[in-house]
């Protein structure tokens, strides 16, 4: 069993920043690929971050790039997400996952455990 809690969210003004947290517990952690995704109202969630094990891979979603930064610190199980220059559009539920195909995957049904999210809410 993996559990995931994802911390940091909050309100902020457009073109703030915000780092979210999300610290892993359970059995394996720094052998897994982990993943950002969010979920704004009434659309589907959609893929933001991933990053490898190691970490030294990374991918990001195109609505991100050059803003959003992924990080892990294995020693501490967390995954961080560096999120600069947020706009309104940002705004949604942000989660953290756990990637079961041991590699960075885009969608959903690449990941098997889910946190609760944590709210982003970006003000005009």
């Amino acid at each position: 069993q993996v559990q995931l809690v994802e911390s940091g969210g909050g309100l902020v003004q457009a073109g703030g920043s915000l780092r979210l947290s999300c610290a892993a517990s359970g059995r394996t952690f720094s052998s897994d690929a982990m993943g950002w995704f969010r979920q704004a109202p009434v659309k589907e969630r959609e893929f933001v971050a991933g990053i490898s094990w190691s970490g030294d891979n990374t991918y990001y979603a195109d609505s991100v790039k050059g803003r959003f930064t992924i990080s892990r610190d294995n020693a501490k199980k967390t995954v961080y997400l560096q999120m600069n220059s947020l706009k309104p559009e940002d705004t949604a539920v942000y989660y953290c996952a756990r990637s079961y195909l041991r590699a960075i995957a885009t969608m959903t049904p690449g990941y098997d455990y889910w946190g609760i999210g944590t709210l982003v809410t970006v003000s005009s």
